[in-house]
């Protein structure tokens, strides 16, 4: 299969690997934690930006048995940065750091353009801040994330809480559905509409069209500062993809 057919309960984390699983065992082969390893290897002696989720834990895990090596970590939530301080690895505020090389996050959806969904985990914000700063986005996803086309995950956006039914209205003109994501608040103090519906042929411009609703913090597209780097996932272990002049410092 290509790796955008592949559905998304045809991989699943298990004991430090991405696993094929159920009917899809054999078919591919897995990411190991070592895979991960790597880009922390790159990252030896400088800071490094930590995003948050399953497969920012992983990474997470992976600068552990190396803490002694990097100058410390900036968290994209207070999630990260419980793991990060539980493995002894220096924490550091942002606004105290002038230089960061590389982010490490995952995504929830990614195109061969190396646009992506993320805020799955509800850290949107936080993400997008810590990847503006760093010279090197990489992202590090399974097969099943690659897409065609953005919008089967639903799309987070993150709320003033005050503001929630007016941009729920914005985004239904949108042609969206937006349903608001219950019980949760953002390390920020606010809401997510998670939009459903969406078929986004053109993330840039919808991503700059969401940002500007009055009461939006921010949307979870990652266009106008996609990925640098993809490190994918599939039927032939773990397939490295660039945007031209990317690159690991």
């Amino acid at each position: 299969a290509k790796l955008w057919e592949i559905p998304e309960d045809a991989v699943t984390w298990e004991g430090g690997e991405i696993r094929p699983a159920g009917d899809n065992a054999g078919k591919f082969k897995p990411m190991t934690l070592a895979d991960v390893a790597k880009v922390a290897g790159k990252t030896g002696g400088s800071i490094v930006g930590v995003g948050t989720g399953s497969t920012a834990n992983f990474f997470i895990d992976a600068l552990g048995a190396m803490r002694d090596r990097i100058a410390g970590a900036v968290a994209s939530s207070e999630a990260s940065a419980a793991r990060l301080c539980a493995l002894g690895i220096p924490l550091l505020d942002l606004n105290d750091v002038t230089d960061m090389p590389v982010y490490v996050d995952g995504a929830d959806e990614v195109t061969s353009q190396l646009a992506m969904i993320k805020g799955g985990g509800g850290a949107l914000t936080r993400e997008k801040i810590v990847g503006a700063v760093a010279r090197t986005f990489v992202c590090i996803a399974d097969g099943s994330k690659l897409v065609a086309t953005l919008g089967r995950f639903p799309l987070p956006v993150e709320v003033i809480p005050m503001a929630r039914a007016h941009v729920a209205r914005a985004l239904e003109a949108l042609g969206g559905r937006p349903v608001l994501r219950a019980g949760f608040k953002t390390d920020n103090g606010n809401v997510i509409l998670d939009v459903h519906g969406l078929s986004i042929t053109d993330p840039v411009a919808l991503e700059t069209h969401i940002d500007g609703i009055t009461g939006v913090v921010t949307v979870g597209l990652f266009a106008r500062r996609p990925a640098d780097i993809l490190l994918l996932g599939g039927p032939d272990g773990v397939a490295e993809h660039r945007r031209p002049g990317a690159g690991l410092p």
